[in-house]
């Protein structure tokens, strides 16, 4: 079977950008049993903690898309990052504007976006507690390791609190 077109936009994305695992190794997609649409699903099937888990969560930032990667153990307080990074709202995006700035459906949000605009990105500081991290590979039943550090330099963003 032929892996979903956004599966092998995400490892395209990572094999060009030379994205590493914590044991030096090229970040790979690896497919899951079951779909993991949430943070606690993915854990689950990986054996890993929840705070190990990157969630990509996109928000409408002042009508612009602001990608927040924040650990799975976190809720993201949407006052303190506008506050904190001059945005007078943060709200949770609508599946059709996720969708729209990513090409990908929210529970598979990866955090490239491959043949569109980048978008402002975040990264939680909480994710570096963990040498390795998982993030959604473009699909629901799609997950790759990463280093936080890895991360933050594949998406350009900017490292804070945001719980």
């Amino acid at each position: 079977m032929q892996p979903h077109a956004n599966v092998r936009a995400v490892q395209d994305a990572l094999d060009a950008a030379g994205a590493r695992t914590a044991a030096g190794r090229p970040s790979q997609v690896r497919i899951l049993d079951e779909a993991a649409p949430t943070a606690a699903a993915a854990a689950a099937q990986l054996g890993v903690e929840v705070g190990q888990i990157a969630n990509s969560l996109v928000f409408d930032a002042d009508g612009a898309p602001l990608l927040v990667l924040t650990s799975g153990a976190h809720r993201v307080d949407t006052a303190r990052v506008a506050k904190e990074h001059g945005i007078e709202k943060v709200k949770r995006a609508s599946p059709d504007f996720v969708r729209a700035h990513t090409g990908q459906v929210i529970g598979g949000v990866a955090p490239v976006h491959p043949g569109l605009p980048a978008m402002r990105t975040l990264v939680d500081t909480a994710l570096f507690a963990f040498d390795e991290v998982w993030a959604a590979g473009g699909i629901p039943h799609a997950v790759f390791p990463i280093t936080p550090a890895e991360l933050e330099r594949l998406t350009g963003g900017t490292v804070t609190d945001v719980a």
